[in-house]
């Protein structure tokens, strides 16, 4: 069932449904990953890597709202559910238990850096597409860069 038609050509929907359904993920689950690691960090940097990572998890949970509801809006059905996330997440696993707050960062800055990746391709593919959707992409991968410049310069 399709409730909302697409203003877009099927060729370039096919490109912009893939492009939004994988950013959808990958914010989902940076957003995870920043809030489990939150929840674990510990060592003399605890306070500001924990309110650090909070930032990012605000950012990931508002940028997947876009995400999804462009998805909707173009009559594509947003799938963010755990085991869709789980299953095709661009993002490595993070380990259970506490984390020292030099690996916390150093799980942030290759958390971003992957998903940061993932967005540039996605600017890329949506280009010629659907502009709107590109847009949405490169303010993502604005705010994900500042993040990632931050933890990069916890590590100097």
């Amino acid at each position: 069932m399709n409730v909302v038609k697409s203003p877009l050509p099927e060729t370039d929907l096919k490109v912009v449904a893939g492009a939004l359904q994988g950013g959808l993920v990958d914010l989902i689950d940076l957003s995870l990953v920043a809030k489990q690691v939150h929840w674990n960090v510990t060592g003399p940097r605890f306070r500001s890597v924990h309110l650090q990572l909070d930032e990012v998890v605000d950012t990931a949970r508002g940028h997947s709202d876009t995400v999804a509801e462009r998805a909707s809006a173009l009559g594509v059905s947003p799938d963010g559910r755990a085991a869709t996330v789980a299953g095709t997440s661009g993002i490595g696993v993070v380990n259970e238990g506490w984390i020292k707050d030099v690996d916390a960062v150093n799980t942030l800055v290759q958390a971003l850096g992957a998903v940061i990746g993932r967005m540039r391709e996605r600017i890329e593919a949506t280009g010629d597409a659907d502009p709107v959707s590109q847009d949405i992409f490169i303010t993502i991968t604005a705010d994900l860069e500042k993040h990632h410049w931050m933890f990069q310069a916890e590590n100097s």
